[in-house]
């Protein structure tokens, strides 16, 4: 279980930023990713008009599916050109409002209302702005979390639950002195500890 070189490693926001503007964003799945369709109904749990939180959300294409199921969507997303990308790849209209709360964020929200996706630090974000979820689908947020803020991400994560809220969260496994990441390795032990 040792994270090898990762320990330290920090990836700045401007990085992030970057990756969206070069376009290289190899993390992000056209198709939406078949451990979600897989575990549905681990998430979902015969529960029907969830809030569903997609941290780091990029565009991933799994917000539209779920809205279009009838949930409720909210996604934080650091790049304003992932989130106008996936209105505009989904052929969704959408109104763009500040956030009071935290400066310089906005909120983009579908015209129907279903999807939300607040362009921000997820670090600002609160249970008294987003409210709290029933289920949280975190695919790539973990992990390209700096390990660093680890603790700090569990906790945010654990206040925006209800208390019989699902998380679906997905990692990467391999030896984590060969590859810098993102995404970091994260051990099941150090899950665990996180999440208890």
């Amino acid at each position: 279980s040792d994270v090898g070189s990762q320990k330290e490693r920090v990836v700045t926001e401007e990085e992030w930023l970057q990756k969206w503007e070069m376009g290289n964003i190899g993390f992000h799945k056209e198709e939406g990713h078949p451990l979600l369709r897989k575990y549905l109904d681990v998430l979902l749990n015969g529960r029907s008009g969830l809030r569903i939180f997609f941290p780091l959300c990029g565009k991933a294409v799994e917000m539209k599916w779920l809205a279009d199921m009838g949930h409720s969507v909210v996604g934080v997303e650091v790049s304003e050109q992932a989130v106008k990308e996936f209105f505009s790849e989904h052929s969704l209209p959408y109104c763009e409002e500040p956030v009071p709360e935290i400066s310089g964020a906005k909120m983009f929200q579908s015209t129907s209302g279903n999807i939300s996706l607040y362009c921000c630090s997820i670090y600002d974000l609160s249970s008294s702005i987003v409210g709290k979820f029933d289920g949280v689908w975190d695919r790539g947020a973990l992990v390209a979390v700096n390990p660093c803020d680890r603790q700090r991400y569990a906790s945010l994560m654990i206040s925006l639950v209800e208390k019989n809220s699902s998380y679906l969260l997905v990692t990467v496994s391999y030896d984590p002195n060969k590859h810098k990441g993102p995404p970091f390795y994260v051990p099941e032990s150090e899950i665990k500890s996180l999440f208890g």
